[in-house]
């Protein structure tokens, strides 16, 4: 698959705001999953292990979407 801009009501959007976009989303459901089973708890620094999970989610998006 070829990445081109998407055109969305005459505004052109380069197609990883939308990745990004899913992968925040997908962030938001895992993080309450996470706050559920209390992993935090377990991590020594919330916020870089929730940057890093956001990261490879973003990555699987973006591997999964080429192919």
């Amino acid at each position: 698959m070829k990445f081109t801009e998407i055109n969305l009501f005459g505004v052109y959007f380069a197609p990883i705001v939308f990745m990004m976009g899913a992968a925040w989303l997908a962030m938001i459901l895992l993080r309450r999953l996470v706050d559920r089973f209390g992993v935090k708890r377990q991590v020594w620094h919330p916020a870089l292990f929730e940057f890093a999970v956001y990261t490879i989610l973003l990555s699987c998006i973006i591997l999964f979407s080429a192919r």
